[in-house]
């Protein structure tokens, strides 16, 4: 049998990077942490974490990481069932890419009780590759098919808007968004994993051109629309937030005809699916409220 202690400290090594602060996290010791790693190494046979900055989790750890998060989550779903076995709240961890956090997922995960979660956020596009890993029980993401031993529900597509400051336009596209305007005008990229302007950029140019583009970098959804607003530059903004601008004037849809749509989807781990299910439901039900039908 597999010692719940010591699984619980290999999941908070792997997630918290390092001995000390899985130490805090579990209100141990350090070396008690050491230990029950030790140990649980030993009943294994092979090597669970890679000792370094950070702590990351082996193939085999990984695996055992994914079955003591499988586990904590049935006994949830069993206590549902069970009210005298009064458990404590389990975590939850879920990959959500930073847009939807910023927009409809919140309240979502207000609504739901026993948990407390953990958040991953990802990009959409590549959020489902922690949930093909194990390393979450859920995951929002732009990818339509499940991984393998998963389910999935299509939520709806977040609407983007390509936005910049009347001020930004009258200085760098006082002729309108054309192609040679967007090789000089700086845009704003959330990280190296966002392409939501790069494909804006070249659905724009058409003809399979490919036009190369200033940009900052800016990994905040707020940050962006500040960065909008304040003329820094332009860039893809979720409808939800910056509709009250747009409709005051403080940004300008740089194209109202051509919205770009990112269909998301909500996929999760099938073994713990009945213990999830509240949070299914709320993530389509305040999804509904936000983004625009598939």
């Amino acid at each position: 049998m597999l010692d719940p202690a010591q699984m619980a400290a290999l999941a908070a090594v792997h997630r918290r990077g390092s001995f000390d602060l899985a130490a805090a996290d579990l209100h141990v010791t350090p070396s008690a942490i050491s230990q029950r790693i030790k140990a649980l190494e030993d009943q294994a046979g092979t090597l669970l974490i890679r000792r370094g900055s950070p702590c990351v989790a082996t193939p085999a750890g990984l695996r055992m990481i994914r079955h003591h998060d499988e586990v904590v989550l049935l006994e949830q779903a069993l206590a549902a069932d069970l009210p005298r076995l009064s458990p404590a709240p389990a975590t939850l961890r879920i990959a959500v890419n930073a847009d939807s956090l910023a927009t409809w997922v919140i309240p979502a995960l207000a609504e739901v009780e026993g948990f407390l979660f953990d958040l991953v956020i990802d990009d959409q596009d590549v959020s489902q590759d922690w949930l093909k890993r194990g390393e979450v029980q859920g995951a929002i993401t732009a990818h339509p098919r499940p991984p393998q031993g998963c389910d999935g529900v299509p939520l709806g597509a977040l609407r983007y808007r390509a936005t910049a400051s009347p001020a930004y336009l009258a200085r760098w596209m006082p002729d309108g968004v054309t192609a040679t305007a967007l090789t000089r005008a700086p845009a704003l990229t959330f990280s190296d994993k966002d392409r939501l302007q790069d494909q804006w950029v070249q659905r724009l140019a058409g003809g399979g051109r490919r036009l190369a583009y200033p940009t900052h970098r800016l990994a905040s959804s707020q940050g962006f629309v500040d960065a909008c607003l304040s003329g820094l530059g332009w860039g893809m903004n979720p409808e939800p937030l910056v509709a009250g601008h747009l409709a005051s004037g403080r940004l300008v849809d740089l194209s109202p005809e051509a919205p770009l749509d990112v269909a998301l989807y909500w996929q999760f781990a099938r073994l713990t699916a009945p213990a999830t299910a509240a949070l299914t439901r709320a993530l389509r039900r305040h999804a509904a409220q936000v983004l625009v039908s598939l």
